[in-house]
């Protein structure tokens, strides 16, 4: 796992908008519809990589055979009496690479991450019973309930989001 520093790339923001597209148009709930673009998905990672120049993001990417496959973010732009805390955002990896281990090595990386900078509690939303949700329940992390009709899948269907949260040891 690598943690791109500003400036990001234009290979590795092409990179990483190739991933988010897939993983959209695979169908994920990942805050876009479909007729999502490359260009659509480059322009997010533009404001991703502003974030990381600004100091509230950390950006972590893991690479197969030299290409970016994956990338999660850790969100540090928390209120002053929050600072114990972080987000995590848009934790994605590219379906040809799926079923490697891909997903549990960033999100143990995007963990350790979250240690040295002092967060030690950290929340994410995802989609119940979607590979994101039985990722984090197999990392320890742990729901503390369910919000119906939440967001919607790239198709139009509304779908339901799982607040979870853990505390790291």
């Amino acid at each position: 796992m690598v943690s791109l520093a500003a400036p990001i790339g234009e290979r590795e923001r092409d990179e990483l908008a190739d991933v988010l597209a897939d993983c959209v148009a695979g169908g994920a709930s990942v805050n876009f519809m479909a007729g999502f673009s490359a260009g659509d998905a480059r322009h997010f990672f533009d404001q991703v990589a502003r974030g990381v120049a600004a100091g509230e993001l950390v950006l972590l990417v893991a690479r197969l055979d030299g290409k970016i496959v994956g990338t999660v973010q850790l969100g540090l732009d928390t209120p002053p009496n929050q600072m114990h805390r972080a987000d995590i955002k848009k934790m994605l990896v590219h379906r040809s690479a799926r079923g490697r281990g891909v997903g549990m090595a960033l999100l143990k990386a995007i963990e350790e991450e979250a240690r040295q900078r002092g967060r030690w509690l950290l929340v994410l939303d995802t989609v119940p019973g979607e590979s994101g949700h039985r990722l984090y329940l197999r990392a320890g992390w742990q729901q503390c309930g369910t919000v119906p009709d939440y967001a919607l899948f790239p198709d139009g269907r509304l779908c339901d989001t799982a607040i979870m949260w853990k505390r790291l040891g």
